[in-house]
């Protein structure tokens, strides 16, 4: 594995922690908000890794696509474990959990997606949301699934990141 490859793995498992941290925040949207943040941050340092130009506007806008398009499911999921958090004692539990989870999932997708994107020696302004759907889809259930055991190692062992 080239060293640029494995410096943005590890970007996006840094960033996915941030991330599902971040899904934590016990204000609906603002939470949403962090998230994006959060992953455009992602986005920066892995174009100074394959020292390509990060266009922040063009990044938000590949990034709302990309969520875009796992609507109705997913997104709703993310978008319900925003507005669960308004149940009061219960729900910030619950909407915590399932935002941090589906955060999680979505910035190791747009890490993965992009990696291999830049790989390919691509940049932000070739990138073509439509092209990668599918591909996007299949790397958002696998983030799932990542992010899931991220969050139950870390409960299991705290001091573990």
């Amino acid at each position: 594995m080239e060293e640029k490859e494995l410096t943005s793995k590890k970007i996006v498992k840094n960033y996915m922690w941030w991330s599902m941290g971040a899904g934590l925040i016990p204000v609906p949207f603002v939470d949403l908000a962090a998230v994006s943040g959060v992953q455009l941050k992602m986005l920066k340092d892995m174009s100074d890794v394959y020292d390509i130009k990060f266009a922040e506007n063009k990044g938000k806008s590949i990034v709302s696509a990309l969520l875009g398009s796992i609507v109705p499911n997913s997104l709703s999921v993310g978008n319900m474990g925003s507005l669960l958090k308004m149940v009061p004692f219960i729900g910030s539990v619950l909407g915590g959990i399932s935002m941090s989870l589906f955060s999680g999932a979505a910035t190791y997708a747009i890490g993965k997606i992009f990696i291999q994107h830049f790989e390919a020696g691509g940049t932000f302004l070739d990138f073509n949301p439509i092209t990668v759907k599918e591909y996007f889809h299949t790397l958002f259930e696998e983030g799932q699934t990542v992010a899931k055991e991220m969050s139950e190692k870390k409960s299991k062992n705290p001091e573990t990141v």
